[in-house]
């Protein structure tokens, strides 16, 4: 090819990426096509400065000269330009510029064809790998089914090319938002493709292991920066299913996730307790928190976060909040250091007096705030029980100055002992009020003759359940705490009332006939036992649900939200 025609082919370029800037007054061009001219033009720029130094004995194919061709030329040209491109290496760029060309052909067989090619570029020339996987993040937002069904299929295979630089071209598309180029469809299709595609291979794709495991860890953690509670939680189920993060993980590995989740609540922010978002936010992580402090992590960053910002203002918390946070502490209280445990403990037991009246009155208890912070009063005083002398006025002795044995505490426990006598006997009432009305529940059911009479009725009954489950938990916790020598409850003898009641183990035979498990019911936070908790088998559905909702419709908006509800960002929102 002689320099005269590379100019020509230079111009043809120029006239196409000028074309392209042009508005057409049929159709407005899409983002993609405008940042492929964008790229030409670039792409144009060096074509001319390089003209001069072309070697004459050089020659292109003739096929790739120009594009306006019928669609049987084009698809032979197409065929023979993939052929010749891997023995052109210095022609790369020009190759790539007129395959990007064909892309936004009118013709939906040129644009497949064109996808599929694109892989193939990169056998020899590797150094294109990352722009082509961009371009193809871009075109996922086709509309034809199989237009992207050839974009998955081109990404899957760069993604076994090259896997390192694929992931970190497809991630920059998720990375950030705060560039007004970023497209908000496109981000969504990228994270639709990473969940549906790459995450269920990522055994295959993920080699060497451990390496890319790191890389693509890293590559997540960047994307952390602006994401919806739909998002957060899909990373992170991604990577606790990575083996860098499994049940044999290193602590500080464990640890590692809880820094990830600590972030995303804002930890370190200051806290405004008609931040609404803020604290959906931090609720939601704390739940989410809570396997990995069964695995080792601690949870000192979160507890000290709570007693310092947020149980000085209970009272002011969203109703529908404040039983998620008491549940989520009760939960965490097990895996407390006994320094935490000593500092977290005067709250806790202001915060439990406050709902342990001392005498009858005549607002209602609420019975499971009162489980709730009985249970983290157990575990807690466990782990340092002579701090209750100088808060509950017993007499623990432990050899260290902060028994304060020579200190007359006798006021506080007269005090604390009451409040608990009479929170045992509104208990008491309670469960036979509830026991009475299982009885009439059980008629009920018996007289319902449409489905949604029984539904109704069985929501009762699970209601009445649970609420006995949580007067006898009191009682089973109030007992011991009667001497001036208790024995704190440390262990799992006591199972929450919205967790799975724990059952015997049974024959395998038994199991794998297709035995059921049977549900609790939603928890009663009242005498008259019906509000909802946590729901069915101890897991938290109703704060899951509204947290991290929204994912497979779309996840995000353009506009800010609610983290909670899967509309806002993690971060940078506020």
């Amino acid at each position: 090819m002689t320099p005269k025609s590379v100019e020509g082919v230079a111009g043809c370029h120029r006239r196409l990426a000028e074309g392209c800037r042009r508005p057409s007054k049929e159709k407005e061009m899409p983002p993609m096509a405008v940042e492929v001219c964008r790229r030409l033009t670039e792409g144009c720029r060096s074509l001319s400065k390089a003209r001069q130094r072309l070697s004459k004995k050089m020659e292109m194919p003739p096929d790739v000269a120009g594009s306006r061709r019928t669609l049987s030329e084009e698809k032979r040209s197409r065929r023979r330009m993939i052929v010749a491109s891997s023995d052109v290496g210095a022609w790369g760029f020009e190759f790539w510029s007129i395959d990007v060309l064909i892309l936004i052909s009118v013709h939906l067989q040129i644009r497949v064809q064109a996808i599929r090619g694109l892989p193939l570029f990169c056998k020899d020339t590797p150094e294109y790998v990352s722009k082509i996987v961009d371009i193809l993040g871009q075109l996922l937002t086709a509309e034809e089914n199989v237009e992207r069904d050839a974009v998955h299929k081109a990404l899957l295979s760069l993604l076994r090319q090259d896997v390192k630089a694929s992931l970190t071209a497809l991630f920059k598309h998720i990375e950030s938002t705060n560039e007004p180029s970023t497209d908000e469809s496109i981000r969504e299709k990228v994270l639709n493709f990473i969940r549906d595609k790459v995450f269920p291979l990522k055994a295959e794709l993920l080699k060497p292991q451990e390496q890319m495991e790191r890389h693509i860890t890293e590559l997540v953690k960047k994307s952390l920066q602006d994401v919806t509670g739909a998002e957060f939680k899909m990373f992170m189920d991604f990577l606790k299913s990575l083996s860098i993060f499994g049940d044999n993980a290193p602590s500080e590995r464990v640890q590692e996730l809880i820094e990830i989740i600590e972030g995303q609540a804002d930890l370190d922010a200051q806290f405004n307790v008609s931040d609404v978002d803020h604290i959906d936010r931090l609720i939601s992580c704390l739940y989410m928190a809570l396997p990995f402090f069964v695995r080792g992590a601690s949870n000192s960053k979160f507890l000290n976060y709570v007693n310092k910002h947020i149980i000085p203002v209970f009272d002011k918390l969203p109703e529908e909040r404040k039983l998620d946070l008491l549940k989520n502490l009760a939960e965490s209280s097990p895996y407390t250091s006994p320094q935490d445990s000593r500092q977290l403990l005067p709250s806790v037991v202001q915060l439990l007096k406050k709902y342990m009246s001392r005498r009858k009155a005549g607002e209602e208890t609420n019975f499971t705030y009162v489980e709730c912070m009985l249970y983290t009063f157990h575990h807690l005083a466990y782990k340092t029980p002579n701090a209750t002398n100088s808060l509950c006025g017993y007499k623990i002795v432990t050899g260290q100055p902060s028994d304060r044995l020579g200190e007359d505490f006798s006021e506080y426990f007269k005090d604390f002992t009451e409040r608990l006598s009479n929170v045992e006997e509104l208990a008491r009432a309670t469960m036979k009020k509830l026991t009475q009305g299982m009885a009439e529940h059980g008629k009920a059911m018996a007289a319902a003759k449409t489905d949604e009479a029984k539904a109704s009725i069985k929501m009762k009954k699970q209601n009445t359940t649970t609420g006995l489950r949580t007067c006898n938990n009191i009682l089973a916790m109030t007992q011991p705490l009667h001497s001036k020598f208790p024995s704190f409850i440390g262990d799992k003898k006591i199972n929450l009332s919205w967790k799975e009641a724990v059952k015997p183990s049974i024959p395998s035979t038994a199991a794998a006939a297709g035995a059921k498990r049977t549900a609790t019911a939603a928890n009663g936070s009242s005498n008259a036992a019906t509000k909802k908790g946590r729901g069915d088998g101890g897991v938290q559905n109703h704060l899951v649900n509204r947290a991290f909702e929204g994912l497979s419709r779309g996840g995000r908006s353009g506009a800010r939200g609610r983290w909670s509800s899967g509309r806002g960002r993690g971060r940078g929102y506020r």
